[in-house]
């Protein structure tokens, strides 16, 4: 990964944003936003409406030339989250089997 310095951040501030996720929660937007600051992506949530029904949204905006480096950050994140998601989640369903078949 390549690592930005402030200067070259701050450039990317007069250049146009994208959205590059939403979340349904500010804490999940909060996180996303995180990830990818902590990979030396400049990145901002705004909570927008939905224009077809009443329900708020969180976007999460990156600068538009770093929206697939974001992109792969994010689909990485929530791989390793969804795998992480299924270990888990089969040692819960092995440790219930046993005690359900034990007298």
């Amino acid at each position: 990964m390549v690592k930005r310095t402030r200067k070259a951040q701050k450039a990317h501030s007069t250049q146009e944003l994208v959205v590059i996720a939403t979340a349904d929660t500010m804490d999940e937007a909060k996180e996303y936003e995180s990830l990818l600051k902590s990979n030396d992506i400049p990145a901002m949530v705004k909570k927008q409406q939905d224009e077809f029904t009443d329900a708020s949204r969180y976007a999460v905006f990156v600068p538009e030339e770093l929206a697939d480096e974001a992109n792969v950050i994010i689909e990485s994140q929530d791989s390793y989250d969804d795998f992480y998601d299924s270990v888990v989640e089969d040692e819960s369903e092995d440790d219930l089997e046993g005690d359900v078949f034990e007298d």
